[in-house]
């Protein structure tokens, strides 16, 4: 899956938690959750929207590695090859 496709399924499953999000207003190096102002409940329908999405497994213990938008992107990224 090319980058831009990724950053757009992401970016969609974000918009069915939080609809007011505005992609062009996200930066993909600010935490993600602040700049969304997502709850841990929101933040858990994120990830599974994305397993569901995308059929990528993202194991509890890999929650802390995924902060920023950039970070989620780069590890759905190695996730799909």
């Amino acid at each position: 899956m090319e980058e831009k496709e990724l950053r757009t399924v992401v970016v969609a499953t974000l918009k069915t938690i939080a609809p007011e999000v505005e992609e062009a207003d996200l930066r993909p190096d600010r935490p993600l959750r602040n700049q969304v102002d997502l709850d841990s409940m929101d933040w858990l329908n994120f990830l599974i929207g994305l397993h569901d999405k995308l059929k990528v497994d993202i194991p509890e213990a890999d929650y802390a590695k995924l902060v920023t938008l950039g970070d989620v992107l780069d590890y759905l990224k190695k996730k799909l090859k």
